[in-house]
C-alpha cells in the first residue's frame, strides 16, 4: 500500500479499526452528500476503491518522476498530505502528546522512510513487483505474531513467489529497486507496530496527522531542492496534489468509513488483494507487463496472505 501510508493508505486494520470506534473522538454528522454517497457504497467496495486510488495515484507519482524525481515527488506527496490532514482531522496538541513525542518522532521517521523507499523502488522495477514485495512486510507481522503450525504453509508459499523472482535480480530486475522494496516492507512492518502504539496514546487520528507533519520535517532537508520546480509550475503542483490525494487523503477516507462497517477481518482479507491490482493498474496506465514468474510470484504472496488472515481465528496455537 503505497503507505499511506503506502501509504499512511497502508495502515493496519486494527488500528484503524480503533480510531473508526474510538469513543475519543466526535462522530461526524452523517447527512452531508458525501457520507450519503459513501454510505451507497458496500464496505467491500469501499476497500477496493482505496486500493485502487492508491495504485493510480503511484502510477501518476512514477510520471513525475523524470521531472522531480523519487524524491522530490514523495516530499510533495507527504507534505501536501500532512498539510490535507491538518485541515481534515485538527489535531490536539496537548501534554499527551508532548508526552508521546519519541514515539511519535519515530512514527514520522518510519513514515518518511517507508514512503521514501517505496518511490525509490517503483522508479527502477515495476509496480506491482514493487508493491509485492513490501507486502511481505504486514505479512510477516501478521506471521510473526502467531504460533500456529498452519502459519508455516504461508510463509512456505510467500517465500515460493519471492524465489521465483530471484533469477531476473540484476538482468531483469534492478537490484537495487528490489532493495529498496525490501527495506519499504520492513518499515511498513515497523509502521503497523507503532500505529497500535499511536493509537492508543492519542484519540482518533490525532496521532496519524502528527505523524505526516513529523515527516514532511524529516523529508525537509533531502526533498526541497527536488521538488523547486513544484513552485514555478502550476500544472505540476495540481499533480502533485493529485498524487497526495490518490494516495494517501482519498484512500485513508474510505478505508476508515468501510471499516465503521465490516469487521477488522474481513477488511485484512481484502487488503490482500492489493499486489494484484497494483499490477493490473500498472498495466493499463503504465504499460507494465509481467511475465509468468512476476505473475506467480504475486498470486503466490496474495494467496498466502489470504490464507494467513482467514484462518487466524479458525486454528489455536
Amino acid at each position: 500500500m503505497d503507505v499511506s501510508m503506502k501509504d499512511t493508505s497502508a495502515t493496519d486494520a486494527s488500528a484503524l479499526h480503533l480510531a473508526a470506534h474510538d469513543p475519543r473522538r466526535e462522530d461526524r454528522p452523517r447527512s452531508n452528500p458525501l457520507t450519503a454517497a459513501l454510505d451507497a457504497v458496500p464496505p467491500p467496495g469501499l476497500v477496493i476503491l482505496a486500493i485502487l486510488s492508491i495504485q493510480v495515484g503511484a502510477a501518476l507519482a512514477i510520471q513525475l518522476f523524470s521531472v522531480i524525481g523519487p524524491l522530490g515527488t514523495v516530499f510533495c506527496r507527504v507534505g501536501l498530505s500532512a498539510i490535507i490532514f491538518v485541515i481534515l482531522i485538527r489535531p490536539r496538541i496537548d501534554s499527551t502528546t508532548v508526552k508521546s513525542g519519541h514515539l511519535l518522532l519515530l512514527y514520522g521517521f518510519t513514515l518518511a522512510a517507508m514512503n521514501w523507499c517505496f518511490y525509490e523502488a517503483i522508479a527502477r522495477i515495476p509496480l506491482g513487483i514493487a508493491v509485492t514485495i513490501e507486502f511481505m512486510g504486514p505479512l510477516s507481522v501478521a506471521l510473526a505474531t502467531s504460533r500456529r503450525r498452519i502459519d508455516l504453509l504461508w510463509v512456505a508459499i510467500a517465500l515460493l513467489g519471492l524465489l521465483k523472482l530471484a533469477p531476473d535480480i540484476g538482468s531483469g530486475l534492478d537490484r537495487l529497486g528490489i532493495l529498496f522494496a525490501g527495506i519499504a516492507a520492513v518499515g511498513w512492518a515497523v509502521f503497523i507496530v507503532l500505529s497500535k502504539r499511536v493509537g492508543q496514546a492519542l484519540p482518533g487520528n490525532d496521532g496519524l496527522a502528527c505523524g505526516m507533519v513529523i515527516a514532511t520535517v524529516f523529508l525537509l532537508p533531502f526533498g526541497i531542492g527536488a521538488a523547486t520546480p513544484v513552485l514555478f509550475d502550476f500544472q505540476l503542483l495540481l499533480a502533485v496534489l493529485a498524487v497526495a490525494v490518490l494516495s494517501t487523503t482519498i484512500p485513508f477516507f474510505l478505508e476508515f468509513e468501510a471499516l465503521r462497517r465490516l469487521p477488522a477481518r474481513t477488511y485484512s482479507i481484502l487488503v490482500t488483494l492489493e499486489p494484484a491490482i497494483a499490477a493490473l493498474v500498472a498495466a493499463i496506465l503504465l504499460g507494465e507487463a509481467l511475465g509468468a514468474d512476476a505473475v506467480f510470484a504475486i498470486a503466490c504472496v496474495t494467496a498466502a496472505a489470504i490464507g494467513a488472515t482467514w484462518f487466524r481465528d479458525r486454528y489455536s496455537p
